[in-house]
């Protein structure tokens, strides 16, 4: 199993956990280390029961190029030293897109966890990510019908689809009551239910001063109505310092910026937050599962049950949307979203089991 940035590790942790239930199934968990620091990776093992690594290649930050080379030399390395019946990647991170090629080149069958997700720009890193993977993979599980919808379309024969549901919410429920009880908002004074929470890291929305100006001015604005918590992102912090922006939040009165969290302190946040603004896909499932109204700043998703089904809305990164959004969901005029077929918590047995039984190990 390939991980290697943090959206990975919530979605890695169950399937890990699961095979190793398996005697005659050997795993292995080598983490690329795109995500290196503490906030960002080592708090994730320690929380979510992950053991180290078996392999950690460090590679650290860098361009897209420069990133997904130094993984797969790295895991081509790994993988011709141990001879994997199949790598298993998941999400749409360049350690994932970087995995699958460096399993395809040694002819390595590959295994894709939530596959067939779509936004449809490829403007997106991620996209890009997904197609390839998906394009090179012989097992492919599946967390909407949207997912196999588009799978069929691009092609790919139906015995390898396999909708298995969200395997993130199956870390979400293994996790939640911990989370609920560690009470974080009161660490930040806040009250539950009285807070907006806040996650933003995308290139199209950081990247570009008078986006991050605008999107900074609206939250500043939502603070005065609404106390605001922004676990900043490494790359978006640097942005707002490169782009002297961290006065737009409005200071110690403003937007309340901390260091990025750890998963069970984040999820009690999320848990009890009255709404969350985001650019994250994974938190539209989270924020979906929990019933928690999520104001997505994207203008497209790639997970559309959250928004068809559940409590996330596409906003955009106008200030004026976003702040006619947060009123909204301030107020209680919002749609209140139900779960998705099959994000049951049970996800990781159901990828396992077809896992399992393709190695012919039962």
């Amino acid at each position: 199993m390939v991980v290697g940035a943090r959206p990975n590790f919530m979605k890695a942790a169950p399937i890990y956990k699961e095979l190793r239930l398996r005697p005659s199934v050997e795993v292995e968990l080598l983490h690329t280390g795109q995500h290196y620091d503490r906030g960002m990776s080592d708090i994730f093992f320690d929380e979510l029961g992950l053991p180290r690594p078996d392999l950690c290649l460090g590679v650290g930050s860098g361009s897209h190029a420069e990133q997904t080379a130094a993984v797969m030399v790295g895991l081509e390395r790994a993988f011709v030293e141990r001879r994997p019946d199949l790598v298993v990647v998941v999400g749409d991170v360049n350690s994932t897109m970087a995995g699958a090629l460096a399993a395809a080149k040694l002819c390595i069958p590959i295994a894709h966890v939530e596959a067939g997700l779509r936004s449809f720009d490829r403007t997106m890193p991620e996209e890009v990510n997904r197609v390839v993977t998906d394009s090179l993979s012989s097992l492919l599980f599946t967390t909407e019908e949207s997912a196999n919808a588009n799978l069929r379309r691009e092609g790919h024969p139906e015995e390898r689809v396999h909708f298995v549901g969200n395997v993130m919410i199956d870390t979400l429920v293994e996790h939640r009551a911990r989370a609920v009880a560690l009470e974080a908002w009161r660490r930040f004074g806040l009250a539950a239910g009285g807070y907006a929470l806040v996650t933003l890291h995308r290139p199209s929305n950081v990247d570009d001063r008078e986006t991050l100006a605008g999107i900074a001015g609206a939250l500043r604005e939502l603070a005065r109505e609404l106390p605001v918590v922004f676990p900043a992102h490494p790359r978006t912090a640097k942005r707002l310092e490169e782009f002297a922006l961290a006065g737009a939040l409005g200071g110690p009165a403003g937007v309340r910026t901390i260091e990025p969290l750890g998963y069970l302190e984040f999820l009690s946040l999320m848990t009890s937050a009255r709404m969350v603004l985001t650019d994250s896909g994974g938190m539209q499932d989270e924020t979906t599962a929990l019933g928690v109204p999520c104001i997505t700043l994207r203008t497209n998703t790639e997970r559309p049950v959250t928004v068809q089904m559940g409590t996330s809305e596409l906003v955009g990164s106008e200030p004026s949307r976003i702040l006619a959004a947060a009123r909204r969901a301030l107020s209680g005029d919002w749609k209140r979203g139900r779960t998705p077929p099959l994000w049951d918590g049970r996800s990781a047995p159901r990828i396992a089991a077809v896992l399992a039984g393709w190695a012919g190990r039962g």
